[in-house]
């Protein structure tokens, strides 16, 4: 088991999220389905937890979090065509 910090807490939400996208199969099922929902959810928890950190952060986990963000926001508007 990996040690517990923000970085592995980040990226597990993350796999998480691509996983609500339907980017990911499930592992248990190993078959790929979009819970969009979710997905805004976790997304959304993710942003959440950037604002709460704002300047708590190393520089490294900083970009971290603004990086994963980035691609699951876009990610969640290419399947929603923008809509919320």
């Amino acid at each position: 088991m990996p040690e517990a910090s923000f970085s592995f807490f980040v990226t597990t939400l993350a796999m998480q999220a691509t996983i609500a996208l339907g980017d990911v199969p499930e592992p248990q099922t190993n078959k790929s389905q979009e819970n969009l929902p979710q997905a805004k959810f976790i997304v959304d928890t993710l942003g959440m937890l950037q604002e709460k950190t704002k300047g708590n952060l190393t520089q490294e986990e900083a970009a971290l979090i603004e990086g994963v963000l980035y691609e699951l926001r876009m990610s969640y508007v290419q399947k929603t065509g923008g809509k919320k």
